[in-house]
């Protein structure tokens, strides 16, 4: 018979779990982590420890962000003698990293993110940019394909835009499907993304500028005109004011008929810009 202490440990598939297991990567992302002893690093998804464990290493102070209870038990246990480690029992959807990493005001995160929240935990880590430095995640590789899409790519996306003009990206390497337990039917990738300082683009009003990327991949396979004309109210308002969609397009000096995955980051600020 299993004992509690390893039936908790199993895998939870609701969670979207799959525990890193394999040595050599574990090696490889610490290793482009590179942690220091004067630094604090969150760790998301620690699952039974295998990173986290050489992450108390090397770190000045971890916190673990998990959301099965059971986890967080076995973890607390687990480390209890390392006076550096935060085991937090919460949702990494929910939890304000700013306050957690208190009193320091800078982190790092670290992250086997699961496959069925991934980006949108990425989503809410770069809400809360202005206290994360530097991100080092693992997703499944065609998540990483879109985060990283560049202008006229077929996989660029909403998320693609946002990425780019808050971090600097840089794919590490390609994790197989062996590397977990259970194993998963895809691959996973390693990408490091460095925050930065201000966004790369040079545009009036950033809440309008999400507002109108987000309708304008709407629905991807229509024009960028198509899509603005279907905007949300708010947005059709602004256009209005400004002589209609085809003009403000114009004005950004952007084709019509062009679709949302061919606009660069500059070209979306232009278009905005030409709305305010």
């Amino acid at each position: 018979m299993s004992s509690q202490s390893e039936l908790a440990s199993l895998p939870k598939r609701r969670f979207g779990q799959n525990f890193l297991v394999d040595g050599n990567i574990i090696d490889r992302i610490i290793k482009a982590v590179d942690p220091q002893t004067d630094q604090t690093i969150i760790e998301i998804g620690p699952g039974r420890g295998a990173l986290t464990s050489r992450l108390v290493e090397k770190t000045g102070r971890v916190i673990a962000v998990e959301f099965d209870r059971d986890l967080v038990a076995q973890l607390r246990a687990q480390f209890a003698s390392s006076s550096n480690l935060q085991v937090a029992e919460a949702d990494a959807l929910k939890i304000d990293f700013c306050k957690a990493i208190e009193p320091q005001s800078l982190a790092r995160v670290v992250a086997n993110l699961p496959y069925n929240v991934g980006t949108a935990i990425l989503q809410r880590l770069i809400e809360q940019r202005v206290c994360i430095s530097e991100m080092t995640l693992m997703l499944q590789r065609e998540v990483i394909d879109r985060v990283i899409a560049p202008a006229g790519s077929g996989e660029r996306g909403y998320l693609s835009v946002l990425v780019e003009a808050y971090c600097e990206t840089e794919k590490l390497f390609d994790v197989p499907p062996q590397a977990f337990r259970p194993t998963p039917k895809v691959w996973s990738t390693v990408v490091q993304l460095r925050v930065r300082q201000k966004i790369a683009a040079e545009v009036k009003d950033e809440e309008l500028l999400w507002q109108v990327v987000s309708a304008g991949f709407a629905h991807p396979r229509k024009t960028i005109l198509n899509n603005l004309r279907e905007a949300p109210e708010s947005i059709r308002e602004l256009l209005k004011k400004r002589g209609g969609a085809g003009i403000v397009l114009c004005d950004a000096c952007i084709t019509p008929l062009r679709r949302a995955e061919t606009l660069t980051l500059d070209e979306w600020a232009l278009l905005v810009n030409s709305i305010r």
